[in-house]
């Protein structure tokens, strides 16, 4: 890895890309990027409305019940949990193994995950129902006598999954962008320089900081590469280490697992190909980056399809009248349209990325990235809600549906990550600066 060029040292094509490359953070906001954030504020202002009343009222404006008790927000909070994962496996495995076409990917990746983290922390939250006892869930010293958290909870794990998984993402993102806070800091002026030249920590790009930051950077890549693994099989186990029918199965973690990273990857796709036109990086986001992530995505998918098969076959063999039952409504009963909806948009129409011109056609790998999000949050509505509908004992069935507040918290969801994500953008340049002109231009000092 090479010194950071300074500003005043650049000439010519190296002072173009970090001009380029830093205008999102220090120019003025695009009609592009002030149209999306007012769009993503009014979503995120409908699921406010919706907590709020919630808090409020209660959980009876939900359409829980004695048999569906997880519904919505268990839903939602794998579903962002699971996202996450796919700017881990971009930045710290490609990092590791050196590929150095993770540069124009990583940091909207890196970002993504962040953010992703922060949208899952808010579901357990509001599943506990009285939201201002979430304390309780923290190992922390206390005047209330022997009382202490439940390690045998689901709930807790969590917990500690949330906790670990962002401190190590947290810090991987932060590193990263330690030598583009000093590059922004000499162009900035006013009160955004004084905020770089606290978050740049006094980065200097001496070799005594490129030599650390070197480390630092690996060993967290090699932390975060196996937090990939242990945090979303720390989640199945909240489905996995029940007596349920449908959820007690040891093929959940290597299924939560290839899941996250295949809806991870989608994200990525779309936000890459919104950012390209959006902040103009369509020179640094190329389409070889798309159509490599392509591949990945394609290879997830493939096993996500393996994955289907093998769940599918356990209970048939198993003999379990009630795991068959499951099984059978999901492949031609009540659940069929559900079920084969998720093949379809998780496993067949992937099996176009196969095809070169499918994976260069930016349009067409939107499309198929957007159905792939439909595809696996339905694939985890029909984990947590489905297969509660239909327990051990018919008279414990149930026909959940969703209500409203519901619906308006999953849309602030992602009002929450799309203003999140846009607020990054302009504080962060989406493609890292200094790498790039490593890979472009190594001969400058």
């Amino acid at each position: 890895m090479t010194s950071p060029v300074r500003p005043d040292e650049r000439q010519g094509q190296p002072a173009r890309i970090a001009g380029e490359l830093g205008a999102s953070a220090l120019g003025r906001p695009i009609r592009g990027w002030t149209v999306g954030l007012t769009v993503a504020l009014m979503a995120l202002s409908v699921g406010i409305g919706a907590v709020a009343y919630l808090f409020v009222t209660g959980v009876g404006v939900w359409g829980v019940d004695n048999s569906v008790g997880w519904a919505y927000a268990i839903t939602n909070f794998v579903f962002w949990i699971g996202l996450g994962h796919a700017g881990t496996l971009i930045s710290a495995v490609l990092l590791l193994l050196r590929q150095d076409w993770r540069v124009g990917v990583h940091r909207a990746a890196e970002t993504m995950t962040v953010i992703a983290i922060l949208c899952a922390a808010v579901f357990p939250v509001i599943h506990l129902g009285r939201p201002w006892l979430f304390g309780w869930m923290l190992p922390l010293p206390n005047d209330r006598g022997p009382l202490w958290v439940n390690f045998s909870s689901a709930l807790t794990w969590d917990v500690f999954a949330i906790a670990t998984y962002l401190l190590v993402s947290v810090l991987f993102w932060y590193l990263g962008l330690l030598p583009d806070l000093a590059e922004l800091r000499a162009s900035a002026r006013g009160m955004r320089r004084r905020m770089l030249r606290v978050l740049s920590l006094g980065w200097t790009g001496s070799r005594q900081h490129w030599n650390y930051h070197k480390s630092a950077t690996r060993l967290i890549a090699g932390l975060a590469t196996a937090l990939v693994v242990s945090v979303h099989s720390v989640v199945s186990f909240d489905f996995a280490t029940t007596v349920v029918p449908g959820w007690h199965s040891t093929i959940f973690p290597p299924y939560f697992v290839v899941g996250a990273i295949f809806s991870g990857m989608a994200m990525v796709l779309v936000l890459c190909i919104a950012l390209r036109p959006l902040l103009g990086l369509q020179e640094y986001m190329t389409k070889n980056h798309i159509e490599s992530m392509c591949k990945l995505m394609l290879a997830a998918s493939c096993f996500v399809g393996l994955v289907y098969v093998i769940e599918a076959l356990m209970p048939l063999y198993s003999g379990h009248p009630a795991e068959r039952h499951i099984v059978l409504s999901r492949v031609a009963g009540d659940a069929a349209p559900l079920y084969w909806a998720i093949v379809t948009l998780n496993v067949i129409v992937p099996q176009l990325l196969w095809s070169a011109a499918v994976r260069r056609h930016t349009g067409v790998v939107l499309a198929l990235s957007l159905g792939v999000l439909v595809g696996m949050w339905l694939e985890r509505f029909m984990i947590v809600v489905a297969t509660q509908e239909t327990a051990f004992l018919p008279s414990g069935w149930a026909d959940y549906s969703p209500t409203a507040f519901e619906v308006a918290t999953l849309v602030g969801s992602f009002g929450l990550f799309v203003t999140l994500f846009l607020l990054a953008c302009r504080m962060f340049p989406m493609v890292s600066i200094n790498e790039t002109l490593a890979r472009q231009h190594p001969e400058q000092p």
